[in-house]
Formats: C-alpha cells, sequence, structure tokens
C-alpha cells in the first residue's frame, strides 16, 4: 500500500491512478490528519507526501513520522512545487528517503517509488556485522554496543551497516548519499554531516571511530583496523 498525502484533489487522485495502473496499492489523504488516521488502521510500504499541506506542513509530518516507534522506518519520498536546496536538505536531513520537485511526471513518480522499496525491502538473507563492541543484526534491525541496545533513526543504522560492511573503506559525502539515501543531489549539503554527527553521539566513546578524513569523507577505523 502506498499512501499520497497531497491536497490537490486532481494531482492526488492522478498519483493514486498511475499507482494503481502500475500494480500497486494506493490511496490518498487530504493532509496529516487523514494520513495518522490511516496509519492506525494499515502500515503502508511507502509515503508520498507533499511539503505544502494545509495544517501540519510535510516537514512537520515527516519529523512526526520519524520520531514514532511504529512509523519510524516507513519510506518517504517527499515532493514540493517549491524544489528550492533548503526544502530538499532540509526533507533529507529529518531522513527522507527521496525527493520529488514539483511538476514531476508520473512515470518518474512510479520510477522513483519502485526504486525506494527495493532499496528498503528487508534483505533476503539476514547478516550479523560486527566490529569491536559495535554489533549489528540484520535480521532484527537491531544495533548493541557491549550488548546494549542502540536507539538509531533508519539512516542512522544503514549508515552503520555500511561503515560495518566496510571497515577501513574511505566513503565520500557523495558516496554515501546514492548508497544509503539512493539518490545523486548535486550541491553542497550537510545531510551526512548531521547524520554522522548524530549517529557519533549514539556510539558514545566508540563514536571516535567514524574517522573524518579531511577534504574527502568518512570512514569506520577503530582499533581493529589498526
Amino acid at each position: 500500500m502506498i499512501y499520497c498525502v497531497e491536497d490537490d484533489e486532481g494531482i492526488r487522485n492522478m498519483m493514486v491512478y498511475t499507482l494503481r495502473a502500475s500494480g500497486m496499492e494506493a490511496l490518498g489523504l487530504m493532509d496529516g490528519t487523514e494520513l495518522f488516521l490511516a496509519l492506525e488502521k494499515r502500515r503502508p510500504e511507502l509515503i508520498l507526501l507533499d511539503i505544502m499541506l494545509p495544517g501540519e506542513d510535510g516537514l512537520t509530518i515527516l519529523k512526526r513520522l520519524r520520531e514514532g516507534r511504529d512509523t519510524g522506518d516507513i519510506p518517504v519520498i517527499m515532493a514540493s512545487a517549491r524544489g528550492t536546496e533548503f526544502d530538499k536538505v532540509s526533507g533529507l536531513d529529518l531522513g527522507a528517503d527521496d525527493y520529488l520537485s514539483k511538476p514531476f511526471g508520473m512515470m518518474e513518480m512510479v520510477s522513483r517509488v519502485k526504486a525506494v522499496l527495493r532499496r528498503t525491502a528487508p534483505r533476503a538473507v539476514a547478516a550479523a556485522l560486527s566490529f569491536g563492541p559495535i554489533r549489528l543484526d540484520d535480521g532484527s534491525r537491531v544495533a548493541t554496543v557491549e550488548d546494549q541496545p542502540l536507539e538509531l533513526t533508519k539512516k542512522e543504522y544503514d549508515l552503520l551497516r555500511l561503515f560495518l560492511e566496510n571497515p577501513g573503506r574511505v566513503f565520500t559525502r557523495d558516496q554515501l548519499l546514492e548508497r544509503v539515501w539512493g539518490i545523486d543531489f548535486a550541491g553542497e549539503t550537510r545531510t551526512v554531516d548531521v547524520h554522522i554527527g548524530m549517529l557519533r553521539r549514539a556510539l558514545g566513546p566508540w563514536g571516535d571511530w567514524i574517522k573524518t578524513i579531511r577534504g574527502v569523507g568518512y570512514r569506520m577505523d577503530g582499533e581493529e583496523s589498526r
């Protein structure tokens, strides 16, 4: 099920029609109130969320979703007619999985939805990764340090998984955006730096193992890689 949160009835109906014609279930919702009522009844596979909405705007709704225990990992694609860098960066900083700038083509929307669903689908084989006292169980999506569970957002978890899968490897910010967010965002953005900072704080003393490579990006480099 795909939830389409869009206050323009014509656009909303077209989005729902196109998704259904592409073989997906879809439900159109006018605002955040309708969205959270729908979430009480059914969890969607993905939410298409407009930024400009009556009442709560899309960024506020996204923040509520990411803070919710049952909604924090639902993939979200933001949409906005403004298409400014500020909107895009704000959405990504809050944990959006992708971004559509209005006006967008319906086939582009379907392509983005399918790409995000592929990227966020559960892996066929659950993997357990560890690096020093840091452990990640991909089957349950639980990360621990010295057997103590960490409170991580979806993007923080995905960043940690990428680092644990590639200890010692340096990733540029653009590579992290592509690998974790699945997007090619041309231009300066603080999105990666914000999430790296939050992940470091969550890891406590072991946050220093995520090294900043000046002028390049980041790598996981702890005692085991020296």
